[in-house]
């Protein structure tokens, strides 16, 4: 089975993905979370300024070394995660396998994260400037590991060529129990009814590994 590359939402690092990882591993899965930059523990956005294209470029680089050798892999993207996967998928889609997207936002070309966000989650990129205006800061009720998100990732704009589409598998989980309703409304209208796409809608919240990775599990297991 191929490898499988897990991207994080905003704000968080691979440590959100670690009781999927542990569940992949016990089954045999080789499973990579990905720290996205400026979101480590020591990172610094005043120091070493991230946009979109430091994170596509990071993954881009860590889907080359994986795949050196002819493998694919898969590339799971939760939230904003979804912008990055795809952009990695759409430099090289030969190298990606499946593309699966946890309640995740979707761009086109010349859009970013902000265009096809939902007006309550702008208001919150916009109260959550810091002094500094590198950073986001995480909600009061984030897991404590959650650090600024940069700025910049959420207002570059992405350029695709559309090719991460030629990706065989390609499958979206919409979370649907989401207070104010749900976080990635404008990629579950463009998905739902796509051919090309396994589409599911889940009981769950945003954080669809808050009551344990079964569900996700169940998305990945012939893959």
């Amino acid at each position: 089975m191929s490898a499988l590359v897990l991207v994080p939402g905003a704000w968080h690092g691979g440590w959100w993905y670690d009781p999927l990882v542990t569940a992949l591993r016990e089954q045999g899965r080789r499973a990579h979370a990905v720290t996205l930059a400026g979101l480590g523990p020591d990172d610094d956005l005043t120091v070493t300024p991230v946009n979109l294209t430091t994170h596509v470029d990071q993954l881009d680089a860590l889907v080359d070394q994986l795949t050196s050798g002819g493998e694919k892999v898969v590339l799971v993207g939760h939230s904003y995660g979804g912008l990055i996967v795809n952009a990695v998928a759409d430099r090289d889609p030969r190298r990606i396998s499946a593309l699966i997207h946890l309640d995740s936002d979707m761009v086109e070309d010349g859009e970013s994260q902000w265009d096809v966000t939902t007006d309550a989650i702008r208001r919150t990129f916009l109260d959550g400037i810091g002094d500094d205006g590198f950073g986001v800061a995480p909600l009061p009720f984030f897991d404590s590991r959650a650090r600024p998100h940069p700025l910049a990732t959420f207002l570059q704009k992405s350029r695709l060529t559309g090719a991460w589409r030629e990706v065989p598998v390609k499958r979206f989980a919409a979370a649907l129990d989401t207070p104010g309703g749900p976080q990635a409304p404008s990629a579950m209208v463009k998905v739902r009814d796509d051919p090309a796409w396994h589409y599911e809608e889940w009981d769950t919240t945003h954080n669809v590994l808050r009551d344990g990775p079964d569900r996700v599990l169940g998305l990945l297991r012939d893959l």
